[in-house]
C-alpha cells in the first residue's frame, strides 16, 4: 500500500510541475501548423520561446491544446552512427513504454532554466539520461509537430543533433538499453520506434 500511495504521489508531483509552454497562436503565428519535422520555421519558433516563454502547471497543459509545451528531443551521433534506445516498461507515460527511440527528452520545468539557453538545458537533460565523458557539438535539426493526436497537439519538439567525439555511450537506469547503430541499421526497428523517432529517422535519411 505504501508503495503504491508513493507512487501515486510521484506522478502527481510530476504533472503539477511549472513547465515551459508558449501559446500555439504565437508557434504558428508565421508558418502554418505543420506536420512532420521542418527546418524553415525554426529560427521563428526559437525567438517565440525565447520571448513568450510562460511556464505553466503541467496538470492543466497536458489538456490545453491552445498553448504548446517546449520538448527539446536529443539525437546522439558520433562517426555515422546514432544511440538508439529502448525506453524501460514503466516510463511515466503510457504511450512510450517499452518503445525504441533515437531521441532523449523532456519537459524544461521552471527550476531547470538557470539560464536562457534551452542548449545547456539540453547538455544537462543529456548526462541527466545517458553516460558520456566525451565532448558535445549541438546543430539543430528543426522542429518537430504532429497534431494527429492528442498528445502531439500540446507538445511540440525542438529536434537537436549532439555529436560526440567518442563512442563511449552507454544507458543510465531511465533506459532499458541503448546502442550505436548506422541508419541503414536503424531500417529494420523503425515501424517500432515511437511516432517522433520516426519522422527524425526520415529526416535522417
Amino acid at each position: 500500500m505504501q508503495t503504491t500511495q508513493s507512487t501515486t504521489q510521484h506522478i502527481n508531483q510530476i504533472h503539477d510541475e511549472m513547465i515551459l509552454v508558449v501559446k500555439r497562436a504565437e508557434i504558428f503565428s508565421i508558418f502554418p501548423a505543420w506536420h512532420g519535422l521542418a527546418q524553415e520555421p525554426l529560427e521563428h519558433a526559437l525567438e517565440v520561446i525565447k520571448n513568450k516563454k510562460e511556464f505553466q502547471p503541467r496538470s492543466t497543459m497536458e489538456t490545453d491544446p491552445s498553448y504548446k509545451q517546449i520538448i527539446p528531443y536529443l539525437i546522439f551521433n558520433h562517426d555515422n552512427r546514432y544511440f538508439f534506445m529502448q525506453r524501460q516498461g514503466h516510463a511515466s507515460e503510457q504511450r512510450l513504454k517499452n518503445k525504441y527511440t533515437l531521441g532523449i527528452g523532456g519537459h524544461i520545468r521552471l527550476e531547470d532554466m538557470s539560464t536562457d539557453s534551452i542548449f545547456e538545458w539540453a547538455k544537462r537533460e543529456f548526462h541527466e539520461e545517458v553516460n558520456y565523458n566525451g565532448e558535445l557539438q549541438i546543430e539543430t535539426i528543426g522542429i518537430l509537430n504532429d497534431d494527429t493526436n492528442a498528445v502531439g497537439q500540446v507538445h511540440i519538439g525542438l529536434v537537436l543533433l549532439l555529436k560526440g567525439d567518442n563512442s563511449d555511450i552507454s544507458v543510465k537506469s531511465e533506459l532499458k538499453s541503448g546502442t550505436l547503430l548506422t541508419l541503414q541499421e536503424l531500417q529494420p526497428f523503425v515501424e517500432h520506434m515511437e511516432s517522433w523517432s520516426q519522422m527524425v529517422f526520415e529526416k535522417l535519411v
